[in-house]
């Protein structure tokens, strides 16, 4: 198994004789506007796509969409994305994808089949309170392999029950989180903090943490520095990996 992040929360994933694209944001660096009611006035993304487009397309199959806020599924996407590439995704959002024309879409319920890979959908809190109520919903994918390669892609989404169950449930070797502690000016972090991730790598022993959905976008917080630092108080970096844009991670089986 091989895992690329690309930047924020877009990925590739080779699993068995599979390429998933994870949340595609392929926006040239700030070409988007600020979050709104985030404090901070940079424009998005904040950073180059580390690689061409080309690179970020070759060879997928399926595209896996936790779900279409922009910073995981932009107009770059919807424009260079070719419409017979199969679109997996949860079920509120497959109206979407049809309506921008996208032929071959897959909204999983609870699970699925894609050659030899088995998909599980998850749930999650994109915030606390009313704010969690308004970003939802979100939700997260496991991938395993007739190999018995398994990475849990947790989405956005705090360290919560919903979380918990499905690390117990599926007892994944590898899970990628989406840190950056996002928020905007009243409210609770939307995105994992450092002690949210510390709680993940702590809570499931099991378990490889990649930490990605940082340096990014101009409402995440927590940097990849910061989150190493917090990480390195806790003696957990040795439980989480915290990879840079472009990075290729091979996973054996």
């Amino acid at each position: 198994m091989k895992i690329q992040l690309i930047r924020h929360a877009t990925l590739r994933i080779e699993i068995d004789d599979k390429v998933f694209l994870v949340d595609p944001m392929l926006s040239d660096a700030g070409t988007m506007p600020p979050i709104q009611n985030s404090g901070d006035g940079r424009r998005n993304p904040l950073v180059p796509l580390p690689v061409g487009i080309d690179d970020v397309l070759r060879g997928v199959n399926a595209v896996l969409v936790t779900h279409t806020h922009r910073d995981h599924w932009d107009q770059a996407a919807t424009e260079v994305i070719p419409r017979n590439t199969r679109i997996i995704c949860q079920p509120e959002d497959a109206r979407k994808f049809h309506d921008l024309g996208f032929e071959d879409v897959r909204p999983i319920y609870s699970a699925a089949i894609y050659g030899h890979v088995a998909i599980y959908r998850t749930e999650g809190r994109h915030g606390t309170r009313e704010i969690g109520k308004a970003m939802a919903p979100v939700s997260g994918f496991v991938l395993r392999s007739r190999a018995g390669e398994c990475v849990y892609i947790a989405g956005d989404t705090i360290w919560c029950l919903q979380v918990r169950d499905a690390l117990m449930r599926y007892r994944p070797p590898y899970t990628i989180v989406n840190c950056g502690g996002a928020r905007f000016t009243e409210g609770d972090p939307i995105t994992m903090t450092s002690g949210d991730v510390a709680r993940v790598a702590t809570e499931a022993e099991f378990t490889r943490v990649i930490a990605v959905h940082m340096d990014s976008i101009n409402h995440c917080r927590v940097t990849r520095a910061q989150l190493a630092a917090d990480l390195a108080g806790r003696d957990l970096c040795n439980r989480v990996v915290i990879p840079a844009d472009g990075e290729i991670l091979a996973i054996g089986s």
